[in-house]
C-alpha cells in the first residue's frame, strides 16, 4: 500500500445510483480499508432555510465548497475530520462525525467535481448518468419508501431542481474518468433493477485494462467500439443485462487477472446486489463488473502502478 490514501470521487444527480455503485466498490476492496462520505452532508441551510431562500441543495451558493476542499485535502493526507451530517429524512442537522482516513477514501455527492481544488483530489473520478425517466423512477421509489416524501412533494421537487441540474450537476461530466450509465433495454423499458444494460464510457485519463481476450472471442452480451463523448474521443464498453453467467465470469476472471496479486483474497465478497422492488435481493451482472472495473483502478492506484 501506499502511504497516502486513495480517493474515488462519485457524482451524479440525486437517485443516479451512487451508493449502490459505492456498496460493490466496497465490497471488492474490503469495506474495513474504506472511508465513505457524502459532499451532501456539507449543505450551509436546512430545508426549511433553503425554501425560504428560493436555493436548491444543488447550488454551489447552498454548499460549504471550501470546507468540501479542505476536508479532502485532509483525507488524502490521512488525517481525520470533523464531518458533519445531513438528516435526509428530517431535513435538518444531526451532530458531526469524527472520520478517520482508511486505505481508501469514496466520496460520493452531487457537486464533488465543482472546482479544481476537488477534482485534484481524486485518483479516480466517477459520473453517473442514467436516463432522466430512469433517474425519476428510482428517486420517487427512494423517497417515499425510505425518506418518508410523498409522491406529489418528489415529483415537485425534481421539477424545482431541473435548472439546477441543468446548471451545475451535468456540467461536471466533462471531469470524470468514466461516465457510467444504466438504462433498460429495448425490449423491457419498464426495466429498473437487474436486468438494465451497462454503457460505461472509458476516458484516456485513466489506463484501463486491456480486455480484448472476452473481446474477441465474440457472441451477444459484452462489446466496445469507439465513440466520442462531449466532444472528445473515448472508448464505449457495452455490457448487456441479459449477459449470460459465462459470458460475464469470463470479464470478471480477466479483470481479476489485471489485478495485482495481493489483492486476490478479496475476491470472495458478492457484487452486483441489489434491491428489487419488492425488497428482495437480485444480482445483476451489469453492474458487478462496473464495480470490478472501477476496484481494478484503485487497487492498481493503491499498489503503486499509476506512479
Amino acid at each position: 500500500m501506499q502511504k497516502r490514501p486513495i480517493l474515488l470521487g462519485i457524482v451524479g444527480d440525486s437517485a443516479a445510483g451512487k451508493t449502490t455503485i459505492t456498496s460493490g466498490i466496497a465490497k471488492v476492496i474490503g469495506q474495513d480499508r474504506c472511508t465513505i462520505i457524502c459532499t451532501d452532508d456539507y449543505h450551509k441551510y436546512n430545508r426549511v432555510q433553503r425554501a425560504e431562500k428560493g436555493l436548491t441543495a444543488l447550488h454551489p451558493d447552498c454548499n460549504y465548497m471550501d470546507i468540501i476542499e479542505q476536508h479532502l485535502n485532509l483525507l488524502k493526507d490521512g488525517k481525520a475530520i470533523l464531518k458533519p451530517h445531513y438528516n435526509h429524512a428530517t431535513g435538518d442537522f444531526d451532530p458531526p462525525s469524527y472520520v478517520e482516513a482508511k486505505d481508501f477514501i469514496i466520496v460520493e455527492g452531487l457537486l464533488g467535481f465543482s472546482t479544481k481544488a476537488m477534482r485534484d483530489a481524486y485518483d479516480v473520478k466517477l459520473y453517473l448518468a442514467p436516463p432522466e425517466e430512469l433517474r425519476f423512477l428510482w428517486k420517487m421509489r427512494r423517497d417515499t419508501q425510505k425518506r418518508g416524501h410523498t409522491a406529489e412533494a418528489v415529483a415537485k421537487e425534481m421539477k424545482l431542481r431541473e435548472p439546477d441540474s441543468e446548471a451545475f450537476i451535468r456540467p461536471q461530466r466533462k471531469w470524470a474518468d468514466m461516465v457510467i450509465c444504466f438504462w433498460p433495454p429495448e425490449t423491457d423499458k419498464k426495466e429498473t433493477g437487474s436486468h438494465l444494460n451497462a454503457s460505461l464510457v472509458l476516458r484516456p485519463t485513466l489506463p484501463h485494462p486491456d480486455l480484448s481476450d472476452v473481446l474477441e472471442q465474440g457472441g451477444n452480451g459484452i462489446h466496445m467500439d469507439l465513440d466520442r463523448d462531449m466532444g472528445l474521443p473515448v472508448d464505449r464498453l457495452e455490457i448487456d443485462g441479459n449477459i449470460s453467467d459465462e459470458k460475464a465470469k469470463r470479464l470478471e476472471d480477466l479483470l481479476w487477472r489485471h489485478i495485482p496479486g495481493e489483492h486476490h483474497h478479496l475476491r470472495h465478497e458478492s457484487i452486483g446486489d441489489i434491491t428489487g422492488t419488492t425488497g428482495e435481493k437480485l444480482r445483476s451482472h451489469p453492474l458487478a463488473l462496473t464495480q470490478l472495473l472501477v476496484a481494478y483502478h484503485l487497487l492498481k492506484a493503491a499498489s503503486g502502478h499509476y506512479q
